[in-house]
């Protein structure tokens, strides 16, 4: 069947092995010093792996090959003498910190803060300055880019933190995404024309800290280097619980 599937570039991998602990489903070994999938049939395609590599070895491609079973990732698992994930039950519980599954699909609460004292609802001003903000929406000539320092965020960032658009939106031209959800390869190409047709003076990435939220650094970076351009470029890392983390 036609479908995502991780591929691995072994010219690029160093055998450093990030990657093999990121996959829940055990997809991924070391085989020679070189990481490669252990079977088709055990890789997902969400990408958790992407950002745990500091080669960008790894991406998300579309081609025939064998569906994902998830009774092959339980036997292989087993015979690994690892937990199976929680989304692989029938009936999903939350999975406390350090079993598997990807930190990014967990279902996690926590306590609610204490209300914060503060004006009237609503007049606190959105710093949002255009629209669309999707990747897969905006195009990459729009005048917004023009001469603009560039926020690229990972969708869930706003929701986590707090101060989004005082301390990160305001006076910025804004795109969002998800690595996990969409095709980091799309990210990488639209990013990259983007980058070489507008004159972007700066470049933010804001990513969420579960290791799957890497890819849209991942995405930025190679768009980077394939723009030919010296743009500076820094990353954020905000904590599941609002923090900045680095």
């Amino acid at each position: 069947m036609l479908r995502k599937i991780v591929t691995i570039d072994q010219d690029k991998c160093d055998g450093c092995g990030l990657c093999v602990p990121s996959c829940a489903e055990g997809a991924i070994k070391l085989v020679d010093g070189k990481a490669v999938l252990a079977a088709d049939n055990l890789c997902d395609g969400l990408g958790a792996c992407l950002g745990e590599c500091p080669r960008d070895a790894i991406q998300i491609e579309e081609r025939d090959t064998d569906e994902f079973d998830e009774a092959a990732v339980e036997k292989h698992l087993a015979a690994l003498g690892k937990a199976v994930p929680a989304h692989h039950h029938a009936a999903p519980v939350a999975a406390p910190p350090h079993q598997g599954g990807c930190p990014g699909s967990r279902a996690m609460s926590f306590a609610a803060p204490a209300p914060a004292q503060s004006g009237p609802a609503g007049s606190r001003q959105s710093q949002l300055a255009q629209w669309p903000v999707q990747l897969h929406l905006v195009s990459t000539t729009a005048p917004y880019f023009q001469g603009a320092d560039l926020l690229i965020t990972a969708d869930c960032v706003p929701v986590a933190y707090a101060g989004y658009h005082e301390d990160f939106l305001k006076g910025k031209a804004v795109v969002m995404g998800c690595p996990k959800l969409d095709d980091n390869n799309f990210y990488t190409q639209k990013l990259t024309e983007l980058f070489s047709k507008s004159d972007v003076k700066s470049i933010t990435v804001l990513k969420m800290e579960v290791p799957c939220c890497g890819g849209i650094a991942v995405a930025a970076r190679q768009a980077l280097a394939a723009s030919g351009k010296q743009i500076p470029y820094s990353e954020v890392t905000i904590g599941i619980q609002g923090q900045i983390k680095g």
